[in-house]
């Protein structure tokens, strides 16, 4: 952390656009793996080649993204107002917080890992960073890891900028969140590890932001209208979301609501069926298989609930099986357990009594990364509320889809109130991932030569500044 803080002036202060060549080439580096780090991957997560593929994929998309980012420099929100009568020349624009600490996530090896979206917003925004590898995967970890180190090297980028922490205890990541020069947490895992991190950084003498995405259930409601037209075609759909990647994507649909009715019946069964034709298959690591085990087993023993399909599995103790449950409205209601995340391939059907009790169990749950809502346009005009309702509990809402599947866009919202995470305000996918890793900074009476360049009255970095309320364009020159 020292070696970070002693980078940090000097990364904040690093040209724009060297900053992008950075991203560039660490993508380069990545790419020129090969096939090497796929089946090293292969070996300690369980995914197939394919999905690993695409994921690396992402990562790189997602390094030139923000490579892109800051050669078009709006990111930066440069905000100048001249100094009038009575009225002092004020200059604002968002500055890197410091040294950040990101921990890799289990269930995406590249994505949200070593040279995940984390750590690129971090280093894209001016901030340095030190990764803690994820157990899982430590052999992954480390070549994505020497493949930045290399970046840096051909970059000539400042020492120190990007380090790698691959020690498994959990004594590391509290002392890296403790110490003095941290100034910010990224993170994406469980909801008591996510806390856990959170409660260390606010018992600090000087409390430091945690960005932690840490569960959610992401409800789907199908509507009537729309079940009646579409609700076998849904059902399956909803199957091959809750089957993808055996269920271990933070936006698996892991609860489903609608209005009890023939239609919703035929929903359950034809759901069930659609699982039980799902081979089991390995998880990440034997930690998530037992914890899936555990709170499967936990959900199926509840009052009232009963299991729809659930595919053969004579090796539970390697394997896992995906599982459809139903429920009624109201032991759903009276048992809270049931509305925690079960992080795998399983998803519990809620059979509402009415479109009243679905808006009490949609308001009975916490905050969530997503909603998904299979509607025609009669049902929304019926159903107002509830979609309200969404809003207020999803940072994402689909419309007639499943949820996962989260593009790499501007646009994208991969966050929501807690605790699907810390604080809802941030997305973790997208250019605006940027934001959690600075802050406003105003400049009051400055002469030019002190500012920083996207500040001053001309400047060479090509981007978008608020001037007297008007935003202006200044070219590259």
């Amino acid at each position: 952390m020292r070696q970070a803080e002693q980078a940090a002036d000097a990364w904040r202060n690093t040209q724009p656009v060297q900053r992008a060549d950075f991203m560039e080439a660490i993508a380069t580096e990545i790419e020129a793996l090969g096939r090497d780090l796929i089946a090293v991957t292969m070996a300690e997560t369980h995914l197939s080649e394919a999905r690993l593929q695409g994921e690396r994929t992402r990562t790189t998309g997602q390094l030139r993204m923000y490579a892109s980012m800051l050669r078009e420099g709006s990111w930066v929100e440069a905000t100048i107002d001249t100094a009038q009568e009575g009225r002092p020349d004020l200059r604002k624009m968002l500055m890197p917080l410091g040294p950040v600490v990101v921990f890799g996530a289990s269930n995406f090896p590249y994505a949200y890992s070593t040279a995940g979206g984390d750590t690129a917003s971090a280093l894209a925004a001016g901030c340095p960073v030190v990764v803690k590898a994820h157990p899982a995967h430590p052999r992954t970890s480390r070549i994505v890891a020497e493949a930045i180190e290399r970046a840096i090297a051909k970059c000539q980028v400042p020492a120190h900028v990007f380090q790698h922490v691959d020690d498994a205890g959990y004594d590391t990541g509290k002392l890296l969140v403790l110490h003095p020069y941290t100034r910010a947490v990224g993170f994406t895992g469980s909801l008591s590890g996510g806390m856990a991190l959170y409660s260390y950084a606010q018992q600090r003498p000087d409390p430091i932001p945690v960005f932690a995405e840490m569960g959610s259930v992401n409800p789907v409601i199908v509507l009537p209208e729309a079940l009646s037209k579409h609700g076998e075609a849904i059902a399956r759909t909803c199957a091959a979301s809750v089957t993808l990647g055996v269920g271990q994507f933070c936006t698996n649909p892991g609860l489903i609501l609608g209005i009890d009715c023939a239609g919703l019946r035929r929903f359950v069964e034809v759901m069930g069926q659609e699982v039980a034709q799902v081979a089991a298959a390995p998880m990440l690591h034997d930690g998530i298989l037992r914890s899936y085990s555990e709170k499967r087993s936990r959900a199926l023993a509840a009052k009232g609930v009963f299991e729809a399909g659930s595919a053969p599995n004579e090796d539970t103790e390697h394997l896992a099986n995906a599982t459809i449950a139903w429920v009624s409205g109201e032991d759903f209601l009276r048992t809270p357990h049931l509305h925690e995340e079960v992080f795998g391939p399983f998803s519990l059907i809620v059979l509402c009594r009415d479109a009243t009790q679905m808006q009490d169990i949609l308001q009975s749950l916490g905050g969530q990364l997503t909603c998904s809502i299979w509607a025609e346009p009669t049902d929304l005009q019926i159903h107002t509320s509830l979609l309200a309702l969404a809003q207020r509990k999803a940072g994402r809402i689909i419309l007639n889809g499943v949820p996962t599947g989260v593009t790499v866009a501007a646009a994208m919202m991969h966050g929501g109130p807690f605790p699907a995470t810390t604080d809802s305000r941030f997305t973790a996918v997208g250019i605006h991932a940027v934001r959690r890793w600075v802050r406003p900074v105003c400049f009051q009476n400055f002469h030019e030569a002190f500012l920083p360049e996207a500040l001053k009255n001309r400047n060479t970095l090509g981007i978008w500044r608020l001037i007297n309320g008007q935003w202006n364009k200044e070219d590259v020159t």
